[in-house]
């Protein structure tokens, strides 16, 4: 079975064809500047990369020229849309009313334009792409794919926020956490690399990207993640803040007569590694190259950021009591055997030593960690969109 994999932006779109039987991608793309002038690159398996310019108004027309490359007679892969069995979408929130992936229908369409408020510039984008490939695939099943489905095995202990109870009951204000696609297919694939049932395992998933989180994995459900009603709250991110005191938000909005949109705007967009390094970057080589000519706020903000990962995996062990193995994943969680060691530095105490050797492998799934080592550390690349093609097969067969 063929699968296509969307993932809308509000000005982009990222797509894979993927043939479930073998999880091999058949060709992936990305649209990006939709509305403005366009801008498509299209990768056909062990063919070379193709970048084009096509005028791309709207999502929908994005779509019909992804569809068009996939099915090109010189850098298609396909040859007619009757080879694409089914569509996978990921939807970034699905509040609680979505606990797994669920066949799209008109009343699931109103459920996820109900979460637009927890999530106003990714919902609507889902929402947007849904309905341009319901218009130009109108016999193919879709389905719907949560970033927050995952986590909604929570207890409520977990979840609930030290504010009034009605806030969440009349409002639904509560953790929610999302790359739950990325945590759920990781644990899984720690639990196949330690050859043992994921229900006897208690494992932590590190992602480690631009954005970032963490989840306490228990038994192959989410019983903790860092990221809350939005992504906003957890790890130091690239750009993003994470945790912090509330009440700063009130102090820079009285300070510099600013909104708080404004000032959430700023620990959206402006702090995180990029705000801590005075600005040097959010890109994480950018900031190691500045460390290492001597800037001290490069250094600050890379200490603060392998500090605040390690404090979750501290208390996720605890959460869990216990903790199997610890698994990074994400560019940076990939890819970075410096941010890995500089994490590692803090876990001995839980068991968890990292192999300074085996440590040295980026992109590839290996285990990092000491022969000795009671924990086992991992290092496994995630892949969302095999995650998505799995669900969306498992529901439409």
């Amino acid at each position: 079975m063929k699968v296509l994999v969307i993932n809308c932006g509000s000005s982009s779109l990222k797509y894979q064809l993927i043939d479930s039987d073998t999880e091999d991608v058949l060709a992936k793309g990305l649209c990006e500047r939709i509305g403005i002038d366009g801008a498509l690159t299209h990768e056909p398996a062990g063919k070379d990369k193709i970048k084009t310019a096509p005028a791309m108004p709207d999502h929908k027309t994005a779509i019909g020229i992804v569809l068009e490359q996939l099915t090109d007679k010189e850098n298609g892969v396909i040859a007619s849309l009757d080879e694409i069995s089914a569509v996978g979408h990921r939807v970034v929130h699905g509040g609680e009313k979505f606990t797994k992936s669920c066949i799209i229908t008109e009343d699931v369409l109103k459920e996820i334009e109900a979460c637009n408020v927890f999530a106003p510039l990714h919902n609507p984008a889902a929402l947007i792409g849904i309905e341009a490939c319901q218009e130009l695939m109108q016999d193919k099943p879709m389905v719907a794919v949560f970033d927050t489905a995952f986590h909604q095995t929570m207890p409520e202990k977990a979840f609930l926020y030290g504010i009034p109870r009605k806030y969440y009951d009349e409002d639904g204000i509560r953790r929610y956490g999302f790359h739950g696609t990325s945590h759920q297919f990781v644990s899984n694939e720690a639990a196949k690399m330690l050859g043992k049932d994921i229900k006897d395992l208690n494992i932590i998933v590190c992602h480690l990207g631009n954005g970032a989180s963490v989840t306490a994995v228990k038994g192959g459900e989410s019983v903790d993640t860092s990221m809350g009603l939005t992504p906003l709250e957890g790890l130091i991110m690239g750009t993003r803040s994470g945790d912090l005191d509330p009440a700063i938000l009130e102090f820079i909005a009285n300070k510099e007569n600013k909104t708080v949109s404004e000032v959430v705007n700023i620990l959206n967009k402006e702090s995180g590694v990029l705000g801590l390094s005075g600005g040097v970057s959010s890109d994480f080589r950018d900031v190691k190259a500045a460390k290492a000519e001597g800037n001290k706020a490069a250094k600050a903000a890379l200490d603060a950021y392998a500090y605040r990962v390690a404090k979750y995996i501290g208390a996720y062990t605890v959460a869990m009591n216990g903790v199997d193995a610890i698994a990074f994943t994400a560019g940076l969680g990939e890819n970075d055997d410096a941010t890995r060691a500089a994490i590692g530095e803090y876990l001995e105490c839980i068991g968890a030593k990292i192999d300074a050797v085996k440590n040295d492998v980026h992109g590839k799934a290996a285990v990092i960690s000491t022969d000795d080592s009671r924990v086992k550390v991992l290092c496994i690349p995630t892949n969302e969109e095999v995650m998505i093609a799995r669900d969306t097969v498992a529901l439409v067969k």
